[in-house]
């Protein structure tokens, strides 16, 4: 049977804060750890071995949650002249720089590059599983609550737009896709949740499943 849609509102911030950790896991920076681990291919791990790919690249992510009666999740277009996942939709971050302090850092410190979100509106809360991807980056997503009624100042070079999505919608799993492509002769599947026009799918995707699964299964 299907799982059922979760009700979801406002208590996703306790359910959130009850589950999550704003501890750093080592996997983040020693590449020998393996468990608790998400990754582009952990729908079929034995493929990483095929696909020859390392993610080496310890990076963070922030996944903002924006308090409104009912919360949506604050996502991105990347421009389509960028090294990786060009053109995708996308959390705001990138890789850590050695002056970041902590991945939260790292997040809060991309999200105002790459759309002037005020790390003022920004209450972190905890990490979800690491998320490493074909492009070579450990990827930490941080869940925050972002305070609304904020006004954004997208960065051209970076973004093209920057849009909300209810978290209802994401959080129910009958909008959990499976797709597949090739990818260098490999046949890849992943995770994709269709919103109208925006097709969200593969890291973005997964990171959004990986959160379902932390808070309401």
């Amino acid at each position: 049977m299907p799982a059922a849609a979760p009700v979801v509102g406002r208590d996703f911030f306790d359910r959130a804060r009850a589950t999550l950790s704003l501890d750093v896991p080592p996997a983040l920076h020693d590449l020998t750890i393996t468990d608790v681990i998400r990754g582009d291919l952990d729908l079929d791990p034995v493929m990483w071995e095929k696909a020859g790919v390392q993610a080496t690249r310890p990076a963070a992510v922030l996944v903002g949650v924006v308090d409104h009666p009912e919360p949506s999740v604050l996502l991105t277009m990347r421009t389509s002249d960028l090294p990786s996942h060009a053109g995708q939709i996308a959390f705001p971050g990138g890789k850590m720089d050695p002056t970041d302090a902590s991945p939260v850092a790292a997040a809060v410190r991309e999200a105002d590059e790459e759309i002037g979100l005020d790390a003022a509106l920004i209450e972190p809360i905890g990490y979800l599983d690491l998320y490493l991807t074909f492009s070579g980056f450990r990827i930490l997503p941080v869940v925050a609550r972002v305070t609304p009624n904020f006004e954004l100042r997208i960065n051209a070079s970076e973004v093209v737009d920057a849009f909300e999505v209810p978290l209802s919608f994401l959080m129910s799993p009958e909008n959990h896709r499976r797709d597949s492509r090739d990818w260098k002769g490999i046949r890849r599947e992943y995770y994709a949740m269709p919103f109208g026009d925006r097709y969200i799918w593969g890291v973005t995707a997964g990171i959004l499943r990986n959160l379902y699964e932390k808070i309401y299964r």
